[in-house]
């Protein structure tokens, strides 16, 4: 660990670390492609977490013995307990090891696999669902702990890969669900998920060194119990409202309880002296502007996410549904992420050459693009195919960039947790998406039969307030300063002769882009059949 490194508060904490010895060090390329691939494939299982509930949204009421609107909790606690674990297990990983705290979110998700696997009530589902929403710490916990371990030639090529695998489990989970759902008891599915992340830890346990680098000071007990209240008062308002009535007393009571707990829980930040979240760093210009772009790209991304099976799945004699089942529809739309793992190596060349503010800007610029052509391609399942893959192409080169421009403009010692806040800012953006886009498809309508489905009109204006976003966050973009070279220092120091050094950006690239999407779209399934 060099000298910045210790000034930034960061402190070797126990475990092998990186380096010649522990295999993480540039002498050692094969044990550093393992800790690149088990975090890679952790990525991927979390990604498909988030897809388990989906094809048994038809039938859930059914098989929990409940009505359409409590069912839909069985996705509603995943993505509120998601949001919370993402920056508090964040501060822990900074505090007490980044590996440790993986594990430990892991393993929760593994108990939460098995409560679902052993029930068909609705409560023990719901409480399971909660654990395994905890699970999406592994997320950005695995972003820093391969800043902290990866040489730095290894970093773009290594957060590349990871962001593609998410998206890749994100895309992939729904048609495997599908099938499974289709063919075998659905408990089998949590049963899948439960082994596979056992075996996954595992891995981790046996392959991932701890993280060197620690953040001073203790946790900040009073700053977590405040955000998550909330955040839960936030997020439920958000989720629930089109369900409670936006204009109803419960939504509007939770609207308020999050904003005044929010500010009492800011004026605590700014005066603890370990805060939870360093608030005066996060009000740096690059890492403000990086966290509101990557609220509006979370909105911009679950537009298509809705949208576009929407489209597929509506019946052909509405006019302009294209009449295909859900695992034909999971198989149309999983190229969109295959399109992240071609993305990714460009992503990478990109932000090694022109810095991450390009690949940003490049990004958004495609999504808005791709929304737009949208309106001329929806006709037929090849339509809808490039639409899905020219905006998740567009989300992978946008969201490869936000980790580096965040771990670029903040101390190593708190990265964890500025990754865990990103990755909230971006559940809330799709939260909010599933709130407005809900609302939007829910209102213009045209009857089919003795039912209300999506109008034409309303699926056009669902893209232009896709587009709308990702021209919102271009321009954020645009505000971010603008620094080829802004880009994370590997703690791991670099054993090559200056001469053969890498002299461009070394950061990381990364991004949840499923992650919450697929559990906003079923709470929206779930509660359209209320």
């Amino acid at each position: 660990m060099d000298a910045s490194e210790v000034s930034n508060g960061a402190s070797p904490g126990p475990g092998p670390g990186p380096g010649p010895d522990s295999g993480a060090g540039t002498d050692a390329p094969s044990r550093a492609s393992a800790i690149v691939a088990v975090l890679a494939a952790v990525g991927v299982l979390v990604s498909l977490m988030q897809t388990l509930m989906v094809p048994l949204i038809p039938v859930l009421p059914k098989l929990l013995h409940s009505n359409a609107s409590d069912a839909s909790w069985a996705i509603t606690a995943t993505l509120l307990t998601g949001a919370v674990a993402n920056p508090v297990f964040g501060r822990l990983g900074d505090l007490f090891g980044k590996r440790r705290m993986l594990l430990l979110s892991g393993y929760i998700l593994v108990a939460g696999s098995l409560v679902c696997a052993l029930t068909d009530s609705l409560v023990p589902i719901v409480a399971g669902r909660a654990l395994q929403g905890l699970g999406l710490a592994i997320i950005p916990l695995g972003i820093s702990i391969m800043r902290d371990l990866l040489p730095p030639k290894r970093l773009i090529p290594a957060m590349a890969l990871m962001s593609s695998s998410l998206g890749i489990g994100g895309a992939l989970g729904l048609p495997i669900a599908a099938i499974v759902a289709q063919n075998l008891d659905w408990h089998v599915l949590f049963w899948g998920s439960a082994i596979a992340t056992l075996i996954l830890m595992a891995l981790v346990t046996v392959v991932v060194p701890e993280s060197p680098v620690r953040g001073s000071g203790s946790f900040d007990l009073p700053g977590a119990v405040a955000l998550s209240a909330g955040l839960v008062a936030l997020l439920l308002a958000v989720s629930k409202g089109s369900t409670w009535g936006w204009s109803s007393a419960t939504t509007l009571g939770l609207f308020g309880a999050a904003v005044a707990v929010l500010l009492a829980w800011g004026r605590w930040e700014t005066r603890t002296k370990a805060p939870l979240v360093d608030l005066r760093t996060s009000a740096r210009r690059p890492v403000l502007l990086t966290n509101l772009s990557s609220t509006v790209l979370g909105f911009a991304m679950y537009a298509m996410s809705l949208i576009c099976p929407q489209i597929m799945q509506l019946p052909r004699a509405t006019g302009h549904g294209l009449g295909q089942s859900l695992l034909a529809t999971g198989l149309w739309m999983a190229p969109a992420g295959l399109m992240m793992m071609v993305v990714s190596p460009f992503a990478g060349r990109l932000i090694t050459a022109r810095g991450p503010k390009a690949a940003l800007l490049s990004g958004t610029a495609v999504m808005t693009v791709g929304y737009v052509a949208a309106l001329g391609l929806m006709g037929s399942p090849v339509g809808v195919l490039v639409i899905a893959c020219s905006i998740s192409g567009g989300v992978g080169l946008a969201y490869a960039a936000m980790p580096t421009l965040i771990m670029a403009s903040v101390p190593a010692s708190e990265g964890a947790a500025a990754n865990g806040l990103n990755t909230l800012m971006r559940s809330i953006g799709t939260s909010t998406a599933s709130a407005v886009i809900g609302v939007v498809l829910a209102n213009m309508t045209i009857s089919f039969g003795t039912t209300q489905v999506p109008s034409l009109t309303g699926l056009r204006v669902g893209f232009l307030i896709g587009a709308g976003a990702a021209l919102v966050a271009f321009l954020v973009a645009l505000a971010i300063p603008a620094r080829k070279s802004a880009a994370p220092t590997s703690v791991v120091p670099d054993q090559r002769s200056p001469h053969d050094r890498p002299t461009g950006a070394a950061g990381a690239a990364a991004g949840s882009v499923a992650e919450g999407t697929a559990g906003a779209a079923a709470t929206d399934a779930v509660e359209a059949r209320a």
